[in-house]
């Protein structure tokens, strides 16, 4: 990777700037976005309780972050779901599914003891090849 130009996204979340990350990074052809929780443009947490919604929001800010970095949906290879609740997995999946049916990427579902919101149920990680 060496003089390869790094470039990087920012979805505006407070926890950016206070923890030092960006939502996405693409160096080359590999792109990797940051774990993505669910939060509307003024931080507030988007549909508490609502897996389907809060999955849909996820998926949502990965996509304006890949396009930020001219990478569409449909070059993510890998997904990783942390969620905080897993009997609620065909909910998540089922937001999952419908972004990525024609192209699904390898993925995991964790179930993790929290997040760092006590109303986030889902934070998503994700690769893409440009």
């Amino acid at each position: 990777m060496t003089g390869q130009q790094f470039r990087r996204a920012y979805s505006g979340a407070p926890w950016e700037e206070r923890v030092g990350y960006c939502r996405a990074l693409r160096v080359g052809s590999q792109v990797f976005v940051t774990g993505t929780a669910a939060v509307d443009a003024d931080g507030s947490i988007h549909a508490p309780g609502d897996a389907y919604a809060q999955t849909v929001r996820c998926l949502e800010i990965i996509r304006d972050s890949l396009s930020e970095l001219d990478v569409g949906m449909d070059r993510v290879t890998r997904t990783r779901m942390f969620v905080t609740d897993i009997s609620r997995w065909e909910e998540f999946g089922r937001a999952h599914r419908e972004v990525f049916l024609g192209h699904p990427p390898a993925t995991a579902m964790v179930e993790v003891k929290q997040l760092i919101h006590p109303d986030m149920l889902i934070e998503i990680e994700a690769d893409a090849v440009a």
